[in-house]
């Protein structure tokens, strides 16, 4: 039996014509969100003979393989003896830039629509339409072609012909792939205690394809205990993909490890990292067109030769393999890491690829992530992330400076009025200069639909001004909104905050479950996974989680003797921030005397930090310290975490903030660290946003007050004391510095071991 390659007719096309270069100047955002009104008002005016959206499939033996070929054409007419295939294409551009032989792909997709209906109808000659309109003007421009069926039949083999070396290495690769995975041993020679039961519990979750959420303990090897069982299941024909998504890059390197590991024991598998663009970038400026970029000119020209290449002599694809590879064949590494995403066996990316609706991987659609399993790193992050994802906001500001600089042009009326909107909005804010509505604000949104409009006449005519950016930064701003108003309901609030002479509004995604909930369920399983998902109801509620979804929580590998735990009852509240920094600074000195070593001590804000920080070099100067600044990049937070150095005589205190980028994701083993010190209980700093959650919360029947700050707070405490004890050798001082820690609720919501704490 011939192996079978399935693709759709558009996939087919792309990769065979699509060609030139990468070109971020201004698309409208119309054509994506108006292309199926397009294709609806043009099928309307077919006759009742006609047919819309006819499904045409073929299969084509081409080089040992079965080619199986489908796709839906918009349109089929008839005109007497004539039958046509119509193609319908929304377009941003001007129709008079549009000729008839301006985008092959195009004519491509007709063509292979007309060979597959007169294929399976037995006709000689077919005409093929392809149908442009224009979708801020409504404007069309029809071309038309006719061919024989001999010449049709021609084109789609040669199509086939071209596509069949790629398909052959997919081909050659998955058969690969699945024998070394049923080879596949268990990396490591044993399963730590857990290891097992937590990797038979993802594998089931699979199986079942149902979701999951695992609390599993630092040091039990989550990121393999998670990956492996799923690779397994991919062996077995269960899925053909996995996303593993991460908060932050660091955490990255995990998964990486992993891969690569597998790789030395004879996994045969495709993984590609996809890094930011920003970070990716080659460039000084990350400006996406030919004329700077000759890593974006002919971008397209080169790109399916790059993809033969690298998967033809690669596996596991982190960045620096990409960069490799991108610059040997002069590609953008940001997008050539995303064509390889749409066919690597895994990805590993950060969570908004999948979430968020901004910029989602679009081009896997929802029959590719039926074949997928997602597999969610610090799932804990994704709480606050994913209201970050499905929120908007705008500031009066942006359509001030508009109005002052486009008098004359289409937007000056549409910025006018939103401007007038924005100052009307400040005079219903109360003294504090806030406000809060529960409903969607559907005169707002008609009024940016209207700005939206005349802001793509303007830019669709590439007129240059010195004010350009900042109105396609506002454009893109409007549609975002737009777009996210669409998801409003009761779980969002529409607040305003007005200070000076700035007004700014945000749409506030409460409770971000449903949501989520919706995205995960186009695919297979979500396995949501972390050392701190506690306390696991409230994030199993966060996350969208439902009745039917399992859970485990594996019991920590580490023994209570490990970590000495203590608890010093100061107050570490705002009011009593500057009577407490004294006692504060004098039990760090102490503890450093009796149990000298390097030590992390977590602040709940950089103020705080700063003072505390001060103070102790004013009255110990001979204490080694270092503060964490506010900006970091990368080589100044690997160059913070170099200080800690192995070695008993050693003393060295680090002042970091909690729930920053030491807070979570780093691992000093063994003497690089001794002892954490976590000030305060975390709580989140009250402010509109979290009073509004906590309203919200607390009238759905839940805790309003722990919803909004306790969890969130105690989440960031336990991640910090998390730094200490990151293997089964080990061990060192956990201080917890408030006196809130002593009280019922806190208590109970401490890890089981730290319960045997002592008070000092």
């Amino acid at each position: 039996m011939l192996p079978e390659i399935k693709l759709s007719v558009r996939s087919l096309v792309e990769y065979v014509f699509k060609s030139g270069s990468i070109d971020n100047k201004f698309r409208t955002a119309t054509t994506m969100t108006e292309g199926t009104k397009v294709h609806k008002a043009i099928q309307n005016t077919y006759a009742e003979t006609d047919q819309k959206e006819v499904f045409l499939k073929t299969e084509i033996e081409f080089d040992s393989m079965n080619f199986v070929i489908e796709g839906r054409c918009d349109g089929l007419i008839f005109h007497g003896d004539e039958i046509l295939i119509d193609e319908i294409k929304s377009t941003s551009r001007n129709l008079d830039m549009i000729q008839e032989d301006s985008y092959p792909v195009h004519w491509a997709q007709a063509k292979v629509y007309a060979y597959i209906y007169a294929k399976d109808h037995d006709q000689q000659n077919m005409s093929v339409l392809v149908t442009y309109v224009q979708v801020v003007t409504d404007e069309q421009k029809k071309f038309k072609k006719e061919f024989t069926f001999q010449e049709l039949e021609q084109f789609v083999n040669e199509l086939v012909g071209k596509y069949s070396p790629y398909a052959s290495l997919l081909t050659r690769h998955r058969l690969r792939r699945d024998q070394s995975i049923q080879e596949l041993a268990f990396p490591f020679e044993s399963y730590r205690e857990g290891q097992r039961k937590l990797a038979g519990a993802i594998y089931k979750t699979i199986n079942d394809e149902k979701n999951i959420f695992a609390n599993a303990p630092t040091g039990i090897g989550k990121t393999i205990s998670t990956i492996f069982p799923t690779i397994k299941a991919m062996g077995e024909g269960k899925l053909e993909r996995l996303f593993y998504l991460t908060a932050k890059t660091i955490t990255r390197q995990s998964a990486e490890d992993a891969f690569s590991h597998m790789k030395k024991k004879g996994l045969c598998m495709s993984a590609v990292t996809i890094t930011a663009k920003e970070k990716a970038c080659f460039k000084e400026e990350t400006i996406c067109q030919k004329e700077y970029c000759e890593f974006a000119n002919g971008y397209y020209d080169r790109i399916n030769d790059a993809v033969l290449d690298i998967f033809s002599h690669e596996t596991f694809i982190n960045r620096s393999t990409i960069e490799e590879y991108a610059r040997k064949h002069t590609l953008c590494p940001f997008e050539f890491s995303l064509d390889l995403a749409f066919i690597a066996d895994a990805i590993i990316c950060d969570y908004n690829y999948i979430f968020d609706p901004k910029v989602s991987l679009k081009r896997f659609f929802d029959e590719h992530k039926k074949q997928s399993v997602i597999l969610i790193d610090e799932a804990h992050n994704l709480v606050d992330r994913a209201r970050e994802m499905f929120s908007a906001d705008l500031s009066k500001s942006n359509f001030l400076i508009l109005k002052r600089e486009f008098k004359g042009s289409p937007i000056y009326d549409s910025v006018t009025k939103l401007n007038k909107y924005f100052i009307e909005l400040k005079k219903k804010c109360s003294e504090k200069g806030q406000l809060v509505r529960r409903e969607l604000q559907v005169d707002l949104v008609e009024m940016l639909e209207e700005f939206i409009r005349h802001a793509e006449i303007q830019l669709l005519q590439q007129t240059q001004s010195d004010h350009q950016q900042e109105l396609v930064d506002t454009y893109y701003a409007a549609t975002g909104f737009v777009r996210i108003s669409k998801l409003y309901d009761e779980r969002y609030v529409t607040y305003v905050e007005a200070a000076k002479n700035e007004v700014s509004l945000k749409m506030f995604c409460l409770d971000p479950s449903y949501l989520l909930q919706q995205v995960r369920k186009k695919f297979r399983s979500t396995v949501y996974f972390s050392a701190t998902l506690l306390p696991l109801p409230y994030f199993a509620d966060m996350l969208g989680g439902t009745g039917e979804d399992y859970s485990i929580k594996i019991p920590s590998l580490f023994s209570k003797e490990q970590a000495d735990v203590f608890i010093q009852p100061l107050s570490t509240r705002y009011h009593d921030r500057d009577h407490t920094k004294k006692p504060l600074v004098e039990m760090l000195s102490k503890l450093v005397q009796e149990r000298s070593g390097n030590y992390l001590i977590f602040f709940p804000s950089y103020h705080y930090m700063k003072t505390v920080y001060e103070e102790l070099s004013t009255h110990y100067p001979d204490l080694p310290t270092i503060i964490q600044n506010k900006k970091m990049d990368e080589e100044e937070r690997e160059q913070f975490l170099e200080n800690f150095k192995e070695g008993k005589n050693q003393t060295l205190l680090g002042f970091a903030v909690l729930g920053g980028i030491f807070s979570e994701g780093i691992d000093l083993k063994g003497d690089r660290l001794n002892g954490v010190v976590v000030v305060g209980v975390g709580l989140p700093q009250v402010c509109l946003e979290r009073n509004i959650m906590k309203d919200y919360f607390q009238s759905t029947g839940k805790n309003g007050y722990d919803y909004a700050y306790t969890y969130p707070g105690i989440n960031k405490v336990i991640q910090a004391g998390g730094r200490l004890i990151r293997s089964e050798t080990d061990s060192g001082t956990i201080v917890l510095v408030d006196d809130r820690f002593l009280t019922p609720n806190y208590k109970q919501l401490l890890p089981v071991e730290w319960e045997d704490f002592k008070t000092i």
